[in-house]
């Protein structure tokens, strides 16, 4: 059984569209820049969600019900999705074959698109961020600057952004129609959609000497390309570690991405089946070199568990709006149809013991309304020590 994982995944029940933007908007995402939630302020401690953080369900329970239903004929995948929505697990979920195989595809690095990314401009278009050399955008001359205008025949203005990353995702080989203007012509591009790694891990020089290196998502290979990052960064140069809209991924490539900046030690430990397990840094990681690391609403599950561990081992200054709040971890299980369910199992505490499910991490440092949050990480970066 693989290991436990923190993938946030609302629950399946609600089918269609919103599966959909699971696999898009969540680890194949990185391909619009502002797919945030919006931020609540930081001194807001609501929980995020009415029902209990803490809610579990038996999956002995979920695969009996699955199993009584194939027997009757029935669909044992609706049937475990019934139990998981009555058991108040909000981040359960269940899967038919084709769409846990979608899943794996994302947590492999790869999604099934055209190899666009697009931003939302200062008066609320959306543009062209970004093009993929070699990728189908690219092959049909489509540039970054360009405005998108339709997908599919749908205008996408006004749109929230993961819907948009959603029109752009399909299944392999199937096409869509993009409406593009520039510099004030108009046309059409019908593009097909293929499969195509996805640049989980993003690095920039900044003003100053200082590197900035986002991370999307922590799929698989992710935590050594964040190493790499770091070990090709000149020597004492600041890192702004941008973990904005980053959703998640995988436990191990998280503790291997913290270790970049840790020299061991803790960085986590989880509660599973009544026992606690703890989660701790490889040896040998930079800890000469500022870091700040940059958040917010967005940043959920092992990224917040990244920034809890920065932040508690005094290793990073944290800047940004409170993260989203997701600390539980989820462990796949196959049921007697096929399908999958991923269930949470239990919770993941930071370093100092502070519990993340339904709170959220408060940064250090919070932009004043109105400021731009990653300028304001970039002067508190550069007041951290020299090359920064």
């Amino acid at each position: 059984m693989p290991g436990p994982e923190f993938c946030p995944r609302p629950r399946r029940s609600r089918r269609g569209a919103a599966l959909t933007l699971i696999f898009v908007s969540v680890l194949a995402a990185g391909a619009v820049t502002d797919a945030l939630p919006v931020d609540r302020p930081a001194d807001d401690s609501r929980p995020l969600d009415a029902r209990p953080v803490g809610a579990t369900v038996d999956p002995e329970i979920v695969a009996r019900a699955a199993a009584e239903a194939v027997a009757e004929g029935g669909s044992g995948t609706q049937a475990a999705e019934e139990v998981v929505s009555r058991s108040g697990d909000r981040w359960g979920a269940v899967y038919d074959r084709d769409e846990y195989a979608k899943f794996q595809q994302t947590l492999d690095g790869e999604y099934t698109g055209v190899g666009l990314w697009a931003r939302r401009s200062g008066d609320g278009r959306v543009e062209v961020a970004r093009v993929r050399p070699g990728g189908p955008a690219a092959r049909a001359g489509i540039r970054t600057g360009d405005r998108l205008r339709t997908i599919g025949g749908r205008p996408v203005d006004g749109r929230p952004v993961t819907e948009i990353v959603a029109l752009l995702r399909g299944d392999e080989r199937t096409d869509v129609v993009l409406g593009l203007e520039r510099d004030g012509r108009t046309w059409t591009e019908r593009l097909v959609r293929t499969t195509l790694p996805a640049e989980s891990v993003t690095v920039e020089r900044l003003a100053g000497g200082a590197v900035k290196i986002r991370v999307s998502s922590f799929t698989r290979g992710t935590g050594e390309r964040v190493k790499d990052a770091v070990a090709d960064a000149p020597d004492g140069a600041g890192v702004l570690l941008d973990l904005r809209g980053n959703s998640g991924g995988l436990i191990t490539e998280a503790v291997t991405a913290a270790s970049a900046f840790l020299d061991g030690g803790l960085v986590a430990t989880y509660d599973m089946d009544g026992e606690q397990h703890t989660l701790y840094a490889e040896p040998g990681g930079d800890t000469g070199r500022p870091v700040v690391a940059l958040v917010d609403g967005g940043t959920m599950s092992a990224a917040e568990m990244v920034t809890g561990a920065l932040q508690d081992r005094g290793r990073a200054v944290t800047v940004g709006t409170r993260t989203f709040g997701k600390g539980s971890v989820q462990m796949p299980s196959t049921l007697p149809d096929g399908s999958v369910a991923e269930l949470t199992v239990g919770h993941y505490r930071t370093p100092d013991g502070h519990e993340v499910d339904g709170r959220g991490i408060v940064p250090d440092v919070t932009p004043a309304d109105g400021e731009n949050a990653e300028e304001r990480a970039e002067t508190v970066l550069g007041g951290l020590g020299v090359g920064s």
